[in-house]
């Protein structure tokens, strides 16, 4: 799954996170950092709601030497654990110029693991939190980005980074929930070592020309809105096709897409499911790739496509 570079600069950052209660405290104005006082959490006000940009007023310049963390909403959902993969809307600014230097809420937001691996003011914003909470965090640049900043964010290797981290939903290994037998007329889930491979058309009715959507696993997350981000794993075939022009089931992980992206047939079918669900669309060519089909995927202009996708995060 492709990630947004910043998110893999975060990532990549090796580090180790050891929660305690000196990472909430205030910076003490007889400290200093890079040779100023330290101005911590104190000199912002951010306000708006978990899910949208927040707005982040500026009293002055923060600069700390460690890592402060203020939780603005605390969240109703599971606690955050290490090992878990949290799909997580990120804002970042930069706390010498007071410039925004990273928003991921009008785009796609992504999923972070909890590990040692993910980077220090990540970890302080999510491990122990409950899904749904929006945290501040301050951070050195090192802590933040490693010796050099990020040059690409126009952030100094002496600059304090802001974070506003909301956690989104917890991504799921797999669905889970009231399973349905699949409805008599479509075709059956190729399976292999319990991965799906593929669609077997041979007993299927043809087409109808109309959208369907089947539910096989009806989970209990939140619902995917036309504005959500989704992880998901997925497959899609044409009807009468020996094998997918496309999946992502074999890969070593899900991939994540804007709803809005997609072709109507998705945005119209996954509105209203809950993540942790399995389903079945089967899209017509109106509501896929049109009359000019997907040249590149192999799909005709009338082509019908039958895809099963499994909603494992939605924002």
């Amino acid at each position: 799954m492709p990630l947004n570079p910043v998110v893999k600069v975060l990532r990549l950052t090796a580090v180790v996170l050891v929660c305690t209660t000196a990472l909430a405290a205030c910076g003490d104005e007889a400290e200093t950092a890079n040779g100023e006082p330290v101005r911590g959490l104190s000199e912002v006000t951010v306000t708006g709601d978990v899910g949208k940009s927040p707005t982040v007023e500026w009293d002055g310049r923060v600069n700390v030497n460690t890592i402060e963390t203020k939780v603005l909403t605390e969240g109703d959902g599971p606690e955050i654990e290490s090992g878990d993969e949290v799909l997580t809307h990120l804002w970042i600014g930069n706390g010498f110029t007071q410039e925004v230097a990273y928003d991921s809420f009008a785009g796609q937001a992504q999923p972070i693991p909890v590990t040692d691996d993910t980077t220090k003011p990540l970890l302080a914003a999510l491990e122990g939190q409950r899904i749904g909470s929006r945290v501040l965090v301050a951070a050195s640049a090192k802590d933040s980005f490693g010796e050099q900043g990020n040059p690409q964010l126009g952030i100094g290797n002496r600059d304090t980074v802001l974070f506003v981290v909301d956690s989104m939903d917890l991504v799921r290994k797999e669905p889970s929930g009231d399973k349905t037998p699949m409805p008599a007329g479509l075709p059956t889930l190729v399976q292999k070592d319990g991965v799906i491979t593929g669609w077997d058309f041979s007993s299927a009715d043809e087409p109808t020309g109309r959208l369907q959507v089947v539910s096989l696993i009806t989970g209990d997350g939140p619902k995917v809105t036309k504005d959500s981000t989704i992880v998901t794993r997925y497959l899609g075939q044409v009807f009468g096709a020996k094998k997918p022009f496309d999946e992502a089931y074999s890969k070593p992980e899900p991939a994540t897409f804007a709803v809005s992206g997609l072709v109507k047939g998705w945005q119209q079918g996954l509105t209203g499911v809950p993540a942790g669900s399995r389903i079945v669309i089967v899209v017509p060519p109106n509501l896929g790739y049109g009359a000019q089909g997907n040249e590149g995927a192999g799909i005709k202009g009338t082509d019908t496509l039958y895809f099963v996708l499994d909603i494992l995060a939605t924002t």
